[in-house]
């Protein structure tokens, strides 16, 4: 089981998809999707936006929302939705910890968001816009969680990119 684990329900566009492949094999990050999804896994918008990482990915498929929960009973999942009552930056993450993402064009459900309040985050922005871009969601949540943990597991780099 890997530390940080990223959930996208139904997600609908591969180049998103696909970048949010490059984010988790970048930082050993786990992807979870959640059928149905909106393309094909061999959809070369998908592979072309994560192509060089795709074997370096974790990744698991679900049949729905049940699915995923059946096989990952104790799973600590924080949502991350526009109508979240606090901001990502106010929790302590678990380890490991799965974040959960919606489709871009609807989010995640309302009564899931509803049924799991106290673990629903989200992203400060101006009022008045729709949401950020979901693979920037992605990435901003997963770099969270790493800051929380001192970027353990990640090169440092020093001056002029020397490995430190």
């Amino acid at each position: 089981m890997k530390d940080i684990n990223i959930v996208l329900l139904e997600p609908e566009i591969p180049q998103n998809t696909g970048n949010i492949a490059r984010t988790c094999a970048a930082t050993g990050a786990a992807l979870h999707l959640i059928r149905p999804l909106g393309f094909a896994i061999d959809d070369r918008k998908l592979k072309r936006a994560g192509l060089d990482y795709w074997d370096k990915l974790d990744i698991t498929y679900y049949d729905n929302l049940a699915d995923f929960y059946a096989k990952n009973p104790n799973a600590e999942v924080y949502y991350y939705s526009t109508k979240a009552p606090r901001a990502y930056t106010e929790v302590a993450y678990p380890a490991p910890v799965y974040l959960m993402f919606g489709k871009e064009t609807k989010g995640l459900p309302e009564d899931l968001l509803e049924a799991n309040l106290d673990r629903t985050v989200r992203i400060p922005m101006r009022d008045h816009l729709r949401s950020l871009n979901l693979s920037n969601s992605v990435a901003v949540g997963v770099y969270e969680v790493l800051r929380q943990r001192d970027f353990d597991g990640l090169c440092e780099f020093g001056k002029f990119g020397e490995q430190t």
